[in-house]
């Protein structure tokens, strides 16, 4: 039997820069998903399509992603492939979407937000192509959350997800796969498994953090079975509906004990994280963290050398807020080195135009066009495949690197859960000022330009506006945004780099080389009086 359900819209059902985003509690309000998911599939038309279901595993995505099968039963979906234990990474279900050629995904996540009753709850939608949807269908979307009043569901049992299966309901099969197997065959097409495991074999040591979160069973199979690393080198590889307690951002804060056991203790020659739904990543050597713009310009500078990539690169791009290594690896290079607004789905765009082939952000996020999302493990798979054939240290790599690039140190200063129109206020002043703030740096930072950062795809020729506030120097930068993955208050991201070139010391530690322009940074935005805080949150 199919029930039309009424229900009071929620206004609140804005999708930001990963979907829909709220605190677990509030998701948990009656209707409150299925609701939005009568949007969903009212907007892309889903009668007779295949989507792939799939999630982080946090808390209350077994009751949701249940609500989302029984309202595909009764919205006539053709085919629904849905991850085993309600599991899939977020890249391994941009590739399961393209192999399926599903018209679209819904991913169940909130990322690297924590997890669990007092955590954050999120859904994400992903077109045919594997990527996040385009802001045009986001915002049709949230459009239709505000009038929608009632939803279509199937009264039926329901699916058991325990068990790989295939479920024939009114007209819809609904098949439970194990996710795991098809995202490490795709790797296998991209590196030299015969290479990592010899590296692995000469006495090679390394610790993966799983978090508790989805990629346990990735890299229980990728690192464990296929290439040979003992058991004991994986830290909390169970997924757990609050990630243990954990909050799975690979961060060196949230990552402590990784970090402490590789680059503080030196217990492992390489060290390596992810996060809640796998797109992200952390990577670290002996003696030392590497941010993620480094690692995104050194995985970029050494493509060659994997197997997937050795034809060369069409082109790269970063989001806005990354630092400009990645830009001088293009230039020696001789491809093009696009700059988009924070969100995959802009590189998306690119990737599918064949315009770039590896890509990345500052807030840890590294991919390729073997996907259309960021990707933790492929991330860390080059760094392997890179080591197991340079056979150097990362801390030389590094150093390599930056002798013969230069080094752009970098940090991002989070001041997370401030007050939201004081933030908005910070943001607005700053736009208001920017035609002064050149003459108020004089003396200080030799400014070239000052801008609000737009953009326009070169493929679609859609616009995005107000992408955040840079200060650009010859010598140094400085962004500020508010960023959109966060739900309670407004998260303030101040980001700072300072270049050395080549032949200058390369040595110092970030805090110290950008000490001064920290100091300017939180001077010039008044962060201190609109926030309320002296110091951030988090400093990555």
């Amino acid at each position: 039997m199919i029930l039309s359900v009424d229900a009071s819209p929620y206004l609140d059902q804005t999708l930001g820069t990963s979907g829909l985003r709220k605190p677990t509690g509030h998701a948990m309000q009656p209707h409150y998903v299925a609701l939005f998911m009568q949007a969903v599939f009212a907007e892309l038309d889903v009668a007779g399509a295949t989507l792939v279901v799939g999630g982080d595993g946090r808390y209350f995505n077994d009751e949701a992603i249940q609500t989302i099968l029984k309202m595909a039963v009764a919205h006539k979906v053709g085919h629904v492939v849905v991850g085993r234990g309600g599991l899939l990474s977020t890249p391994a279900a941009s590739a399961l979407i393209r192999a399926r050629r599903a018209k679209a995904g819904i991913i169940l996540s909130a990322s690297h937000n924590p997890g669990g009753p007092d955590g954050d709850f999120g859904i994400k939608i992903n077109a045919a192509h594997g990527g996040p949807i385009p802001i045009a269908v986001s915002d049709a979307i949230h459009r239709r959350t505000r009038t929608t009043s009632h939803y279509a569901i199937a009264d039926m049992p329901d699916i058991a997800l325990d068990r790989d299966g295939r479920h024939q309901v009114d007209g819809c099969l609904i098949e439970v796969i194990d996710g795991v197997t098809d995202y490490v065959a795709l790797l296998e097409t991209l590196f030299d498994f015969d290479r990592i495991a010899d590296l692995f074999r000469s006495g090679f040591t390394m610790r993966f953090d799983a978090m508790h979160a989805v990629t346990g069973p990735y890299a229980t199979e990728l690192f464990q079975r296929r290439l040979g690393l003992p058991a004991a080198s994986l830290m909390n590889q169970i997924p757990m509906p609050d990630f243990g307690g954990l909050h799975p951002d690979p961060n060196p804060h949230h990552a402590a004990d990784l970090v402490d056991f590789v680059a503080g203790r030196a217990q492992a020659d390489f060290g390596a994280a992810s996060d809640g739904d796998g797109d992200r990543n952390l990577i670290v050597g002996r003696g030392l963290v590497v941010s993620p713009s480094d690692s995104l310009a050194v995985i970029a500078a050494n493509a060659h050398l994997v197997p997937g990539y050795r034809g060369g690169l069409a082109g790269v791009a970063r989001s806005m807020p990354t630092s400009r290594a990645l830009d001088r690896v293009a230039a020696s290079l001789g491809v093009p080195c696009h700059v988009t607004p924070t969100g995959w789905k802009f590189f998306a765009s690119l990737l599918e135009a064949g315009l770039i082939t590896i890509c990345g952000e500052e807030s840890a996020g590294t991919g390729s066009n073997h996907v259309r999302e960021k990707d933790g493990l492929w991330a860390v798979m080059m760094w392997l495949n890179i080591l197991a054939e340079r056979r150097q240290p990362v801390a030389e790599i590094l150093r390599d690197h930056w002798q013969a690039h230069g080094r752009d140190y970098y940090q991002r200063l989070d001041f997370e859960e401030v007050d939201a129109a004081a933030a908005e206020d910070l943001m607005e002043t700053l736009r208001r000022r920017m035609p002064l703030l050149a003459a108020d740096l004089a003396g200080r930072l030799t400014v070239t330009e000052v801008n609000d950062f737009a953009y326009t795809d070169p493929v679609d020729g859609s616009m995005a506006t107000r992408q955040g506030v840079q200060i650009i120097a010859d010598e140094a930068r400085i962004v500020y945004r508010l960023s959109g993955t966060g739900t309670r208050g407004a998260t303030l991201r101040v980001y700072l780099e300072r270049f050395a070139p080549r032949g200058e010391d390369h040595r110092r530690l970030p805090a110290e080389a950008l000490a001064q322009v920290q100091a300017l940074a939180m001077q010039v935005a008044d962060v201190s009086r609109f926030t309320g805080r002296t110091s951030p949150s988090v400093i990555s």
